[in-house]
């Protein structure tokens, strides 16, 4: 379509798109593998940094909370190149795909804590004084009473962070992660059209994301028994 001499028909190139599709889905995989990794480290130690964060014993709480405010003031990028480009020098060393993994994991687990901690104190005290007078024990109790109404309560802002971690694997190309986003910057390069490149890989991560809109949606109907 040309509006007053300008092509906007020359914005995105469908057969070019057709063409380069194959190629760039062979990343979603690499994407999916560090997003999945990414998200299973961090709530585990998400989980844990929470528990810390809310403990009396100033030696958990405050390496925690410092721990927490590092991860989250610092750009995502910054600590991919930390990890990938600046531990080798002091011998440690990972491969690129480690290295995301890592990186997004550990990332990622500062802004669970704050969401599992927030979700946590948001049940009952009460909850807590009648496990305590049955004589349930405190890791018990936590998983039996506590985490299953938590989780509840934790989805929504749980299934953003994980949007966000897939969404930013994207960083990953910057140390040579064959996801989905460098390999379009591949054929950006390669075919000098980065416009319909870069509004296809647009359109590959919005069903992803929606994909999880939806597991979201399937989660929140398992738990909403616990109201």
């Amino acid at each position: 379509m040309n509006v007053n001499g300008f092509d906007f028909g020359g914005l995105f190139d469908v057969e070019l798109a057709i063409e380069s599709l194959p190629f760039i889905l062979e990343g979603v995989p690499m994407t999916l593998l560090i997003s999945v990794a990414g998200m299973g480290i961090g709530l585990i130690l998400g989980l844990l940094l929470a528990l810390a964060r809310g403990s009396s014993n100033i030696l958990l709480r405050w390496p925690t909370r410092v721990y927490i405010s590092f991860m989250r003031g610092t750009p995502m990028l910054v600590f991919l190149f930390i990890l990938y480009f600046g531990l080798p020098v002091v011998g440690i060393e990972f491969n690129a795909i480690t290295a995301a993994i890592l990186g997004f994991g550990l990332n990622s687990a500062a802004y669970i804590a704050e969401i599992d901690r927030s979700s946590l104190n948001s049940v009952d005290d009460g909850q807590w004084e009648s496990a305590r007078a049955l004589n349930m024990p405190y890791w018990k109790t936590l998983r039996i009473i506590i985490l299953p109404q938590a989780i509840r309560i934790a989805l929504p802002p749980l299934t953003n962070v994980f949007m966000d971690v897939v969404k930013a694997t994207s960083l990953a190309a910057v140390i040579t992660v064959p996801e989905l986003f460098q390999k379009t910057q591949i054929v950006a390069g390669r075919e000098f059209d980065a416009m319909t490149m870069y509004v296809l890989v647009a359109l590959i991560y919005w069903p992803i994301c929606i994909c999880i809109g939806y597991l979201q949606e399937r989660l929140e109907k398992r738990y909403s028994k616990f109201i």
